[in-house]
């Protein structure tokens, strides 16, 4: 049989042994195409079968290991730069949410509210579950499930970006997990991976760290929900004014929608979009079965009614107040803490007081400036308004009267008008709120049209301060003055401070004129000479000479510019001579009287010149209101305080003032008690106070007594007169209690004071430019500042029991003829009523211009100062400190200075 190949073979192929050739003796077979050697012969090994696919298949293998590997390694550094500038979560464990600080009136009521944030934080456990559960269903359905990141969300929120139009906004996939790690940790909200890296990675954290409950609560009074609230706390208050406990389903889900553009859903500007909003919220709250469908569909029918809510605070008046508290809580705590730290803080503020204060001033201020400043002329001007004696009407005016600005200062009872007839007075203002405001007319008072017409002539198109009047149609004529005041009103026992006013108005000016101005107090400075002088132990009937007297070329004077002689220091203070105050101020020193003001914390430091003993020196409102104060608290050293109390978020005390508290009852001993070392500072039962129960708390006062009680209630008794028949006559008209004051009056007129006491109530007036310049000839502070403190002061006392001035034990009060008048002064035992010593027996020597630092002094206040020329024919040119006949020193001798020197203290 011939094979293929023509080998005479079988049709089989041979099989090759595999140890010999392909032969069948085992040779190989030589030459010939089929006898050739190598893989590819068909006698000998088979080639591999798919060797280009396993080539290629291991080089991608390695490849694709190498890709893995290197991705590896950049993921892994990529990873360890995002965790190194990862925040840490511990901080979250602590969490206390920044909140805003509450003042409080002394009647408990909110005065105001002090926030960066405007934030009312809500515990968990107070949280009601629609509340928590109208978030849930919005933000994160899964929030109880997942642990940090949810990965469905993130793919569908993918997915959908994906095929969204270009320019639309991104659908987001964060928990609220990592809503709280971006809000609390990151602080950002661009748009990038890595801060969605960093915000899943910090949410796996927290998910570890925190409970759910602690998660929810931090999102809960964190998140921003627009119109200035942060958290639900303030949401529900601002949206709803309600509490978080009264939101029904449907305000519950409104805000639940609010996360997501809390502008968009603004209930007030876009009320159909956040109805809207609020419907689907309810659906998703029924489809996760936190409410029925029922439910739902009852609440969707509901309206969106939002509540208009007004932020507490300030109170009306109180804002100098406030501000005054805000001060002092920075000074103390630091702006963080008084901002945000959720302080409540209780003052002493007195609102009814207040009111009745800040009305006293005002009246006083725009008295004084109708008086002497006359009108001024208009604000401004409104063009297109005729002439004519007929009003135009009032869609030519109405427009542009409401665009007016209005001028700051402007009173909330004021109206901004324009004169719309010169003729017959007729003004057109306008009222409501804006967006639903009207028209209105009226007639200028006549003695207004008078007023101004003295002054200026009014023209058409005038924009005018009016004042609407309750009766009539008719308006009164108004105009911001350019004079200011301040008042301070205290508690004697306590020192809190219950009224104060800064100024004509705090929007116009935030500068506070009872604590920040540095003023002048001029002769209401007189009281502590005096009081030095009982402190050491001279008599209210001791006399000093009232006579000219000259140191150097220094020439003060008496307001009255006439001479008593010798006067007691009774008469004189009733009167306020200066020159008597000079004598007295040079026997005692003026290093005590120096030393008498800085006890008395009315002045840190001051100069030991004798011109300082009539008030020319610089000091506070509410510094004198302390010292006055002192006085008529028989010595007790009264520092004001506007604040009760201040306690943290968690309701522990902070502070409070020191001096006055609580002490409790001592337990009644089983055997004779060890007398103890008596204190630097006894502890005495509080003056005015009825004893507490023997079983009761026993309150104290432990501030320095700086002044003896005797001293103290001489001085109260002498100044009890100046208000019955001296300079304060007029500051006590009408007022049947007893009181006691000083009237005070700087150099040139400056500055007016009336700084006057009840036994309980401390209130001092301060009228004055706030550039310094005369208030005008003979305007005092008995004229100026009186009449506003009897005001005050009638209000005060008409809601308070009838005290008298408690005597001190051993003083005793007599009669006696000062030789001006019988009189009732205070004396100490070792006084004798009516007599005036001989203080000079031992003096010799006189009072140079060297001693009484008149040539320290500055030449700006010598307007009033007597010169020379006016002092009485054949008066001395310098005056001995002692009684009349004494060794003067002559003036050629005295050092020489600058000119006559004021006299500070005139009235």
């Amino acid at each position: 049989m011939t094979l293929r190949n023509g080998s005479g073979q079988d049709g089989r192929m041979l099989v090759t042994s595999r140890i010999g050739g392909n032969g069948v003796d085992g040779r190989r077979p030589s030459g010939g195409a089929g006898g050739a050697s190598g893989f590819g012969g068909p006698g000998g090994p088979r080639r591999p079968r798919y060797r280009l696919v396993r080539r290629i298949a291991g080089g991608g293998m390695a490849l694709l290991l190498l890709g893995a590997a290197t991705g590896g390694m950049v993921v892994w550094t990529k990873y360890e730069q995002l965790v190194a500038d990862l925040p840490t979560v511990d901080g979250l464990r602590t969490y206390q949410p920044p909140v805003m600080s509450r003042l409080y009136s002394g009647d408990d009521r909110v005065m105001a509210e002090l926030a960066a944030e405007r934030r009312i934080f809500v515990p968990y456990s107070a949280i009601p579950d629609r509340v928590k559960n109208a978030f849930i269903a919005t933000e994160d359905q899964k929030f109880y499930t997942h642990g940090g990141v949810d990965p469905f969300a993130i793919i569908r929120a993918g997915l959908t970006d994906l095929t969204m139009h270009k320019g639309h906004r991104p659908l987001g996939a964060s928990t609220i997990t990592q809503q709280v790690a971006r809000v609390m940790l990151l602080g950002t909200n661009a748009v990038s991976l890595q801060r969605k890296a960093k915000e899943a990675l910090l949410a796996i954290r927290i998910e570890q760290t925190l409970s759910k409950e602690k998660i929810l609560e931090i999102y809960l009074n964190e998140i921003y929900l627009g119109a200035g609230a942060y958290g639900i706390g303030a949401a529900a208050q601002t949206y709803f004014n309600k509490p978080l406990d009264q939101l029904d389903d449907a305000e519950a889900a409104f805000l639940g929608g609010l996360p997501r553009s809390p502008t968009n859903y603004n209930p007030y500007r876009y009320p159909d979009a956040a109805r809207a909003r609020r419907n689907w919220v309810l659906q998703r709250m029924a489809e996760v079965h936190d409410i029925t469908p029922e439910a739902a569909r009852i609440a969707q029918q509901e309206p969106l009614m939002p509540q208009a809510f007004t932020r507490p605070g300030p109170v009306p008046g109180s804002e100098w107040f406030a501000e005054e508290v805000r001060r002092q809580l920075i000074d103390r705590y630091g702006v963080d803490t008084t901002m945000q730290g959720g302080l409540s803080v209780h003052t002493s503020f007195d609102p009814h007081l207040q009111q009745i204060a800040t009305a006293a001033v005002r009246d006083g201020l725009a008295a004084y400036d109708r008086d002497h400043g006359g009108w001024r002329g208009p604000v401004g001007q409104l063009a297109g308004i005729g002439a004519g004696r007929t009003a135009p009407e009032s869609s030519q005016w109405m427009p542009g009267l409401a665009a007016a600005p209005h001028p700051a200062g402007m009173l909330d009872s004021w109206r901004l008008g324009v004169i719309l007839s010169p003729a017959t007075g007729e003004v057109g203002w306008v009222e409501g709120r804006p967006g639903a405001t009207s028209p209105r007319t009226g007639r200028l008072l006549a003695r207004d049209m008078a007023w101004m017409r003295r002054w200026r002539l009014p023209h058409a198109g005038d924009l005018v301060l009016i004042e609407p009047q309750a009766e009539g149609g008719t308006v009164a004529l108004r105009q911001i003055p350019k004079v200011e005041g301040a008042l301070v009103t205290l508690d004697v026992r306590t020192g809190r401070v219950l009224a104060m006013v800064g100024g004509w108005s705090f929007n116009a000016s935030q500068f506070n004129r009872a604590t920040q101005a540095l003023r002048q107090p001029g002769s209401s400075f007189k009281p502590f000479v005096y009081l030095t002088a009982m402190e050491q132990g001279i008599s209210p009937s001791q006399k000093f000479d009232d006579s000219p007297v000259s140191y150097g070329t220094w020439h003060p004077n008496n307001f009255e510019k006439d001479f008593w002689g010798p006067t007691t220091l009774h008469d004189a203070l009733r009167e306020s001579r200066n020159l008597v105050t000079i004598r007295l101020a040079a026997h005692i020193g003026m290093k005590s009287v120096a030393a008498m003001a800085a006890n008395l914390h009315l002045v840190d430091t001051m100069p030991h010149v004798l011109p300082a003993a009539l008030g020319a020196v610089e000091t506070t409102v509410l510094r004198e209101a302390g010292a006055y104060a002192t006085i008529a608290a028989g010595g007790r050293l009264v520092t004001p305080t506007l604040i009760d109390d201040v306690q943290d978020r968690d309701g522990h005390i902070l502070w409070r003032p020191e001096g006055i508290g609580l002490q409790p009852a001592a337990p009644a001993p089983a055997s004779p008690p060890v007398p103890a070392a008596a204190p630097a500072i006894p502890a005495v039962l509080l003056p005015g106070l009825p004893p507490a129960p023997a079983d009761g708390p026993v309150m104290t006062d432990t501030r320095p007594q700086v002044a003896s009680p005797a001293s103290a209630f001489q001085i109260t008794t002498m100044m009890r007169d100046v208000i019955q028949r001296g300079t304060g006559v007029q500051a006590g008209a009408g007022i049947d209690r007893p009181i006691a004051g000083k009237t005070g009056t700087s150099q040139d007129f400056n500055d007016a004071w009336f700084a006057g006491f009840s036994p309980d109530i401390v209130t001092i007036v301060w009228v004055g430019f706030d550039t310094p310049q005369t208030l005008g000839k003979n305007e005092t502070g008995a004229a100026i500042a009186g009449p506003i403190w009897n005001r005050v002061m009638k209000a005060v006392l008409a809601d308070r029991p009838r005290l008298d001035f408690p005597a001190p034990e051993g003083v005793t009060l007599a009669r006696y003829d000062t030789g001006m008048g019988v009189t009732v002064d205070a004396f100490k035992p070792d006084q004798v009523p009516g007599i005036s010593s001989d203080l000079y027996a031992n003096v010799t020597g006189a009072l140079t211009a060297a001693d009484t630092g008149a040539e320290n002094m500055p030449d700006s206040e010598s307007d009033m100062a007597a010169s020379p020329a006016s002092m009485p024919e054949g008066a001395p040119g310098v005056a001995p400190a002692g009684p009349p006949g004494q060794p003067a020193a002559p003036a050629e001798a005295s050092p020489p200075a600058g000119g006559d020197i004021g006299m500070g203290g005139l009235y």
